[in-house]
Parts: structure tokens; C-alpha cells; sequence
């Protein structure tokens, strides 16, 4: 691994624990194991391209195990699952970095967009996958994004996976009715 892969690495790292605000370039120095003089060489526009670039990266980490999760027989359940264990692996410190750019639009504005853009993406699957037939299919996505993704912050703030159980439990019930 190079040294621009293992900066946006260790900023992936810390943007999940601490957001945007808390990942500074020392923190990802340190993390990393690159000297600084690297940060500058890899990362010109210093921690805004930075910040940019570990977006993109955990966005296409995250978008394939979701687009492996629509595949499964019951990809609400195995989008669920996935979150389930990134919370508890992280001993519910760890939380989405997608969301830690959106929230970050004041610091890195560029990784604030390609969020919206990864948001999109898994939308988009997941309306293939929940039911590419249904009219609300879009809407039904946005719905289990968003409170999937509420549900993932809910468990960190509370350091139990109980708020994804009760989501995916009231998801299901919302995805049957819709299918009828």
C-alpha cells in the first residue's frame, strides 16, 4: 500500500470515530505511519483532498458490500446485518463515514458532495433490489437509507444494535405492505 492509500485509509479510520472536525492531518499522521512530508506530495490540496479522497474510497468499500447485500435473498436484512457489525466491530465507536462527510461540508465541501453522490448510489441499488417493479421503489430506497443510517448513529449514542433491530423490524413490515 502507498502512501496516498494508507492516508485516506487511516482518514477513513478517523472521520468514522471522530467526523471531519476531529480527523486533523498530525491524527493521520500518526495513524498511518507516513511521514508528513508525504501528506503533501499525496495530497497537494492538503486535508480537504484528503478528506475528498477517503470518501470516495470508503464509498466504494461501502456501495460494493451493499451491491453484494441486493443480491441476497433478503438484502434488507443483509444491508442491516452489514451495519450491525461495522457498530459493534467498532465497539459503537465507529460509525458511518459517509455520514461524517455530509456533516463535514464546512471543512471539505468536495467530500460533503461526493456523499450526496454515494447516498444516491445506494438508493439506487437498493430500489433495484427491494423491488424494481414497484412505483415507490425510489422512495422506499431513500426510506431505508435514511433510517438505516439514523439507526446506525442511534447505536452509538445508545452502545447497542437494538435502534437497526426495531428499523429493520419496522422496514419490513413497510416493505410488505408496499409489495401488496
Amino acid at each position: 500500500m502507498g502512501a496516498r492509500e494508507k492516508l485516506a485509509v487511516s482518514t477513513v479510520a478517523l472521520m468514522r470515530r471522530f467526523g471531519v472536525a476531529g480527523t486533523g492531518i498530525s491524527a493521520v499522521l500518526d495513524h498511518s505511519g507516513v511521514s508528513r512530508r508525504s501528506v503533501y506530495l499525496a495530497f497537494p490540496g492538503g486535508k480537504q483532498e484528503m478528506v475528498a479522497e477517503a470518501t470516495r474510497l470508503s464509498g466504494d468499500t461501502i456501495t460494493a458490500l451493499i451491491d453484494r447485500a441486493a443480491a441476497e435473498p433478503d438484502p434488507l436484512g443483509s444491508f442491516v446485518h452489514m451495519w450491525k457489525k461495522v457498530v459493534a466491530d467498532g465497539d459503537f465507536e465507529d460509525g458511518c463515514p459517509i455520514v461524517a462527510a455530509a456533516l463535514g461540508r464546512n471543512e471539505a465541501p468536495a467530500a460533503a458532495d461526493l456523499a450526496g453522490d454515494v447516498f444516491a448510489r445506494w438508493e439506487t441499488t437498493l430500489a433495484a433490489a427491494l423491488d424494481p417493479t414497484h412505483h415507490d421503489a425510489d422512495a422506499l430506497a431513500t426510506t431505508v437509507v435514511s433510517a438505516v443510517e439514523g439507526a446506525v448513529i442511534m447505536c452509538l449514542a445508545q452502545r447497542t444494535t437494538d435502534p437497526l433491530d426495531r428499523v429493520h423490524a419496522q422496514l419490513d413490515r413497510l416493505l410488505a405492505a408496499a409489495a401488496r
